[in-house]
């Protein structure tokens, strides 16, 4: 899956953050819920106007961002 095709960032929508296309549904919205033990059900339940893909998009671009940052959340883990 190519997460370019659905995940966008347009400065006029949630200050610039990561979102679903045509929605106001942010991927750090989508990792939130996922973090706090919500299911692909349990999320597509409750944004019903959103896709499976766009959650695996999410996850996807969520995960290339780690692969191709240089930081480490140092303070983050050892806290």
């Amino acid at each position: 899956m190519n997460w370019k095709d659905r995940i966008e960032v347009n400065p006029a929508v949630l200050v610039g953050k990561p979102i679903i296309k045509g929605t106001r549904i942010s991927v750090e919205l989508i990792l939130d819920r996922m973090a706090d033990g919500w299911s692909m059900e349990d999320v597509l339940t409750s944004y019903p106007h959103i896709s499976r893909e766009d959650v695996l998009a999410a996850l996807s671009f969520a995960s290339e961002l780690f692969k191709e940052e240089t930081f480490v959340a140092v303070g983050k883990v050892t806290a």
